[in-house]
């Protein structure tokens, strides 16, 4: 879901910045949040790619309400007046609307296991999805053609991205969005920022695009088939149908031309890959594979980085080194347009699943060379907080011990496994952690 909300999205951390899009409705619509920083994630949450079990949130909550609902809400109806909305759209949208302890319940929920990368990935590129995107694309030619034409980015991707948000308009939610907003902006987490977002629903409203009665999606208030959240949506929206409405609910037409909006204001370069699979060379240097580390391919190339394909793309391209596994794992190239997928859904995993699903609809199956380490046990969010903390104590700085594993963490770790002269990956594992306990 595009994001303009919660991050500066690719975020550092990854997890509750402003400025995301959506959350993958198609797998996880409607389920808490997770904590882990390479998940898929809805505006100032992760999507929850896990178990059912979940732990309460880290402390940082908001403080009770103030105000009963009623007296906050005739707030808000002036605030509103005040910017414009119609005090009867108001009120309509209003009618029978009290918080929803669904909403909270999952805006204050972490699950305690996530899914490693390979089983998220698993499913978002699963066989089924990638014949079902393949029909689409097909059904859909001549719109995308139109769309490419225009916004300059592929279609496999746009088609790629509805898959993973919706499941191709399948599944867009069923919450109100007003009462979902109400309720964070009352009593939820970052009431300021949800705030934000109400009043930009009602001005959805108040354009005519939708009725109050059929504005729903996800417990966050994404919506429509490429999950946009309100701010966003009224940003980048297109009526490409030309019906006189930015129907992102109902029409794959406006819905895949806003979602190729969103991403050529986000930097999209029409013609080059997301990024592709690399091999690398015995005693590589790991440290290098960091967000911040980037290199043209010829670089790359100089230091034994090989394509396992030939990519079509310039030897003087920037790109980044992704090993979302570890040094055992697969290793990819990674480009700008990788980070426009970033800024839509900020979670690397979101972005490679993009990524390769887009591949994969072009071929109409999955090509990647290199296999996971599928023996690999994920650290329980309890087990990334001790990990923290101990990297911590050790002079290392992972930032708040909050169990996310974005950018800080990753550095500490490379610090702390090139004290032990580990492979300097910056990814955390239950021998990592079973060395950092040994430490007095």
């Amino acid at each position: 879901m595009p994001i303009q909300l919660l991050r500066p999205l690719a975020c550092a951390t990854l997890t509750l910045h402003l400025g995301l899009l959506s959350a993958c409705a198609s797998d996880h619509a409607d389920t808490p949040p997770s904590a882990a920083s390479d998940t898929p994630q809805e505006p100032p949450r992760q999507v929850a790619v896990a178990t059912p079990n979940t732990t309460p949130a880290s402390p940082v909550q908001s403080s009770a309400p103030q105000l009963g609902f009623a007296e906050w809400r005739d707030q808000l109806r002036r605030e509103a007046l005040a910017a414009g909305i119609d005090a009867r759209l108001f009120d309509r949208a209003f009618a029978g609307i009290s918080p929803d302890p669904r909403v909270i319940a999952a805006d204050r929920s972490q699950p305690e296991f996530t899914r490693p990368v390979w089983e998220y990935l698993d499913s978002a590129v699963s066989p089924s999805r990638i014949s079902r995107g393949r029909t689409m694309l097909a059904q859909h030619g001549t719109t995308l053609t139109a769309i490419q034409q225009r916004f300059g980015v592929d279609r496999e991707v746009l088609v790629a991205i509805w898959g993973m948000e919706s499941a191709f308009g399948q599944n867009i939610g069923s919450y109100n969005v007003i009462r979902s907003l109400a309720t964070l902006a009352y009593e939820g987490r970052r009431q300021a920022f949800w705030r934000e977002q109400l009043l930009a629903a009602l001005k959805i409203l108040q354009h005519g695009d939708i009725s109050p009665e059929r504005l729903i999606g996800s417990w966050a208030g994404a919506m429509g088939q490429t999950q946009f959240i309100p701010t966003t949506y009224n940003q980048h929206a297109v009526d490409f149908d030309g019906d006189g409405r930015r129907d992102v609910w109902n029409s794959a037409s406006d819905a895949l031309a806003s979602a190729a909006h969103y991403l050529g204001n986000s930097g999209w370069r029409p013609g080059q890959p997301w990024g592709f699979e690399v091999r690398l060379p015995q005693g590589f240097d790991y440290a290098l594979a960091d967000p911040e580390e980037r290199r043209s391919l010829a670089q790359w190339r100089a230091l034994g980085v090989q394509p396992v394909k030939a990519p079509n793309v310039a030897e003087e391209a920037s790109a980044t080194l992704l090993l979302p596994a570890g040094h055992r794992g697969p290793a990819f190239l990674v480009l700008n347009n990788f980070r426009s997928i970033l800024r839509y859904n900020n979670s690397t995993a979101y972005a490679l699943a993009v990524g390769l699903l887009s591949d994969a609809l072009k071929t109409g199956r999955s090509q990647l060379q290199a296999s996971w380490p599928r023996d690999d046990r994920q650290l329980s969010r309890s087990e990334r907080i001790e990990l923290q903390e101990r990297l911590a104590r050790l002079g290392f700085d992972p930032g708040a011990p909050d169990g996310i594993i974005g950018a800080n963490t990753r550095k500490a770790i490379r610090g702390f496994q090139q004290l032990l002269g580990w492979p300097a990956d910056g990814h955390p594992t239950a021998e990592l952690l079973a060395r950092l306990r040994t430490q007095p």
